[in-house]
């Protein structure tokens, strides 16, 4: 499991094909990123293809919120940041950032509620005891951080009263 808080991912580099006509990286491709990130973690936390292959156990994301801060273009290169921020024996509940790789600015967050699967089903199972005390163990870490200010925000049209 990483001892970094909040773990921080390899170093992902933008395709041309994932620019859109305006000229920055399309939506759908923040998702992709952010899941790239993910995968890293899961496999720390013995969740990644092999767990899938020979457990028959997964994660399925159940809900995302994903926000766009800045634009990112096709030279730009991103890191992808994960924060824990809750779990029970069947959940995860995380916050991502994506940030410049050479600058650090912040390009999008996403908050994810993730699931834990059995495949067979599939239906939603608790975590192994070992996949539970790695998870426990990277929520004890991440623990000492401070909830982000993005985190837990929601999407509505504000209106003043008149």
């Amino acid at each position: 499991m990483p001892d970094n808080a909040p773990y921080t991912s390899r170093l992902f580099e933008l395709q041309k094909d994932w620019i859109d006509f305006n000229g920055h990286l399309n939506m759908a491709y923040y998702t992709v990123l952010f899941d790239r990130a993910y995968e890293e973690v899961g496999e720390s936390l013995g969740m990644g293809a092999h767990y899938a292959a020979t457990r028959r156990l997964t994660t399925y994301t159940a809900e995302i919120h994903l926000c766009y801060v800045r634009e990112l273009h096709l030279s730009d290169r991103v890191r992808g940041t994960y924060q824990l921020l809750d779990h029970d024996e069947k959940r995860l509940h995380s916050y991502q950032e994506l940030r410049h790789a050479d600058e650090g600015w912040l390009a999008a967050t996403c908050e994810t509620m993730t699931l834990h699967i059995d495949m067979s089903g599939p239906k939603v199972t608790p975590f192994p005891r070992d996949v539970l005390e790695r998870v426990e163990a990277m929520r004890t870490l991440h623990a000492t951080l401070e909830t982000p200010a993005r985190a837990g925000r929601s999407i509505a049209i504000r209106r003043r009263k008149s």
